[in-house]
Parts: structure tokens; sequence; C-alpha cells
């Protein structure tokens, strides 16, 4: 079988600037890709998650780290960059990961994100469907 480095990148919303908002938030943003993308987490190679620089409760790296089988990943938080008109309270990740070639990667855009990317949010809602 022939293994690949593959990108998937997701995002979420959260309501407000709380430790149990922004917790809430990422760990449902890490279920849907856990539950809708076929890999181990052992075979995560690394993650990056932002946060707008309205989110300043807790480190969203943090919350992952407690995760099974996320303890030994690499993982960085950076704030993105702020831009006029952007969307607020908002987390992204860029997790690369080890995976089977060819494979479906499932891009969880959530909440408010969906408009992010309003391609994948309906690809995805297909695909969801399907599980």
């Amino acid at each position: 079988m022939e293994w690949r480095v593959k990108a998937i990148r997701g995002a979420t919303t959260v309501t407000e600037n709380t430790v149990t908002a922004i917790s809430e938030a990422v760990t449902e943003l890490l279920d849907e890709l856990e539950t809708h993308n076929n890999f181990d987490p052992d075979d995560i190679i690394s993650a990056i998650f932002s946060a707008t620089r309205d989110l300043d409760a807790i480190f969203p790296a943090a919350i992952a780290r407690q995760r099974p089988h996320w303890q030994n990943v690499p993982l960085l938080d950076v704030q993105q960059m702020h831009v006029e008109g952007g969307l607020v309270r908002c987390i992204r990740f860029l997790i690369h990961v080890n995976v089977p070639h060819p494979i479906e990667i499932y891009h969880p855009y959530l909440r408010q994100a969906k408009s992010l990317r309003p391609d994948w949010s309906l690809r995805n809602s297909l695909l969801s469907a399907e599980f």
C-alpha cells in the first residue's frame, strides 16, 4: 500500500472568548475530523491551530493535547492575521497526516466557519450523509 502525507484543513467559530466555549468548539471540530476521516491519530505528523485575535482564553492546542493519541503530536498555536471584515471568533487548523493513497479527505468547516469554504461545506454535507 502506498502512503502519502496529506494536509487537512478545518475551522469553526466560538460564541464567546471563554475556556468552556473554546474547548467545546475545538472538541467538536476535532471529533468531526476524526469521525469522518479514515486515519489513525498516531499517524498525525503535526497540527497548526490559528485563532483570531479576539480569542485568548485558552490555546486550542492545549485542548487537542488532551485527546487520546494526540499527546506526542507536535502542535503549534498562532494568531490568525487580522483582516478588516473577516470572520470573528474563529479557530482554524492545518493538520498533516500520513494516510494510505488514495483516500477521500473530509475538511470540517463548522458553525459560522462554513462561510469560509462553501464549496467544501456542501461537499462535506454530501459525504456526511453517506456515513
